[in-house]
């Protein structure tokens, strides 16, 4: 008997494919969904699980979706994964198309999904994890446009808490630090060479399975217990913008690797 039936978004990559992979293998059943068709076709194939494509961005691709779930057993659990940055401007030249597309994908989207799922959850009890960042907590140069993004994303599962007391649905929020993935930093460098910096000289980053292990171990927490908030960095980082870097002072953290340094 499964543990739960799971929604996975952002699972064509990264945290949201290792999370999708993690659930199945902890014995839960998963729909895994993403923009990207091919991917989680692939990725349902090589684990077994169900999958359905959309763009959280837009209304009628997240009422698809919704057709899709309604026709399987209820949800269990929404984990909240998809999202991402754009570019490092200082807010003195801020990309305001850039910082649209973050809000549209970090906040809007988490939050037309959250709220199409919500009733089914509150029905019979359920999770929604939302997989922040440490720039949902933090600033740093460079950065605002995603950490305006994160912030605002972090006040849904923070507010969505005080709203559903009572209620038997636990909201969790995951907050990664520097995690290695293929995509993030060169999704938001949009050059190969500077996606490597970011993770040059650190030692042991962490990866994708490692924040997977973290959102597995909330969503099998005994159902009295919520985990509120988690951050997760790699020992190397004391901040988003600190690191401990190989061949650099201690701590330092060099200019073009700046605003790049979190999930």
């Amino acid at each position: 008997m499964a543990r739960g039936r799971v929604l996975v978004t952002g699972a064509s990559t990264g945290i949201g494919e290792a999370t999708a992979r993690r659930l199945v293998a902890d014995g839960f059943e998963v729909i895994a969904t993403a923009r990207r068709l091919g991917r989680i076709k692939e990725l349902g194939r090589q684990i077994g699980c169900e999958f359905c494509p959309a763009d959280l961005t837009d209304d009628d691709s997240v009422a698809n979706l919704m057709k899709f779930l309604a026709l399987q057993e209820p949800l269990t659990a929404l984990v909240n994964v998809a999202g991402g940055a754009i570019g490092v401007d200082p807010v003195a030249e801020a990309n305001i198309d850039a910082w649209q597309a973050m809000y549209d994908k970090n906040v809007l989207g988490t939050l037309r999904l959250t709220k199409a799922v919500l009733p089914m959850l509150r029905e019979s009890g359920g999770d929604i994890v939302f997989v922040t960042s440490v720039a949902a907590h933090e600033a740093y140069p460079g950065g605002a446009g995603y950490t305006a993004a994160k912030h605002a994303e972090a006040m849904i599962p923070q507010t969505l808490r005080l709203e559903l007391l009572g209620e038997p649905v636990r909201v969790i929020e995951v907050a990664p630090g520097l995690v290695k993935t293929p995509e993030f930093s060169l999704n938001r460098l949009g050059d190969v060479d500077a996606a490597q910096a970011v993770y040059r000289g650190i030692d042991e980053p962490l990866l994708a399975e490692d924040i997977a292990d973290v959102i597995a171990w909330t969503l099998t927490r005994p159902r009295h217990v919520n985990i509120d908030t988690v951050t997760v960095r790699p020992v190397a980082q004391a901040t988003a913008a600190l690191f401990a870097r190989e061949g650099t002072s201690q701590g330092e953290l060099p200019s073009d690797d700046l605003a790049a340094a979190d999930e």
